[in-house]
């Protein structure tokens, strides 16, 4: 061995027990979690709820930090150029899967930028139409839209979101020629459904299932592959004729790639534990959220499958992000 070469060895194993020591005080300061949308919506309130427990479970403030804009590139660009060592973390979508694939000249790669660490929660969708649609189930709404090929519009919270994916799913397994529309979020288009200005929409169990109870619009069917507890007298679109289909959106928790294995272990752990919660429960289920709390192996793999479901839906549909 080379007198340069035996003074690295000697440096590294010095090095070895303050790393060790490092990761094993780690946290030793508060922790941000980037939310790449605005407050208030879907992704924030996932983000806080596992804040809170993931906060308590380490000993260390997590603080939110919302980074709007383009589809949630802007947080996840912020959460790319951190440093790995755990004290940043991202909460995302399906734009996570979406953007890579329709976006040109990204600052960084989202398939190799980030760790999964948690799949946090499912966000069912619900079939709804206008009061005055003809179609009470969804082999009626398809039929209806064979007979009217290319005439019937879906509304949207916008291009590339889960709802947009849902439709598209929806007409490429029954054969049927729809109008996508999309407004900016998905209370934007309530109003058109509920005057039948639109035909059909994929919307959140949040937005969508409140005007079902008061008889101001009329759900035909959920994404879930199983039906939902609060829904139990509303099929499946799976169900009804499309066996195999199931189309959500999605809410997890990635951590910095590099980021030292020991560190990422326990986070993804405090967000296993956050999602049996039972405050985090009680939560999720008053806006119909499903938490999941998967083992980071899990969400790795859920994310590659999302990426090609993903991947396909945009490639037959020619989609793009406007």
């Amino acid at each position: 061995m080379t007198p340069r070469i035996a003074r690295r060895a000697l440096l590294g194993a010095l090095a070895l027990p303050a790393l060790a020591r490092a990761q094993a005080e780690w946290p030793t300061r508060p922790l941000r979690l980037i939310a790449p949308y605005t407050p208030g919506g879907g992704v924030d309130t996932t983000a806080r709820l596992l804040a809170m427990v993931i906060g308590r479970e380490l000993g260390q403030n997590v603080i939110v930090e919302n980074r709007p804009g383009s589809a949630g590139m802007i947080g996840a660009a912020e959460a790319a150029r951190a440093q790995p060592d755990g004290y940043t973390l991202l909460v995302d979508a399906i734009p996570h899967v979406a953007n890579p694939q329709v976006l040109t000249g990204l600052p960084f790669d989202y398939l190799t930028a980030f760790a999964p660490l948690s799949l946090s929660v499912v966000v069912p969708h619900v079939m709804v139409v206008p009061l005055s649609s003809p179609a009470k189930s969804v082999p009626e709404f398809i039929a209806l839209a064979k007979a009217r090929p290319g005439q019937l519009a879906y509304g949207t919270p916008g291009a590339l979101t889960a709802s947009h994916f849902a439709s598209a799913l929806l007409a490429n397994r029954a054969g049927i020629e729809l109008v996508h529309v999309p407004y900016r979020g998905g209370t934007a288009a309530l109003p058109d459904l509920m005057s039948g200005n639109i035909a059909m929409m994929m919307g959140t169990v949040s937005s969508s299932v409140p005007l079902v109870n008061e008889g101001r619009i009329r759900c035909i069917g959920v994404t879930t592959k199983a039906r939902l507890p609060n829904l139990p007298d509303v099929p499946t679109i799976a169900e009804q004729g499309l066996p195999g289909y199931e189309m959500n959106e999605w809410n997890g928790l990635f951590g910095v790639a590099g980021t030292p294995p020991a560190v990422l272990a326990r986070l993804s752990a405090a967000a296993q534990v956050a999602m049996r919660d039972p405050t985090v429960l009680a939560r999720t289920s008053t806006l119909g959220l499903m938490p999941v709390g998967s083992s980071a192996e899990d969400f790795a793999s859920f994310i590659a499958g999302q990426r090609e479901i993903v991947r396909k839906l945009i490639a037959d549909n020619r989609m793009t992000a406007s």
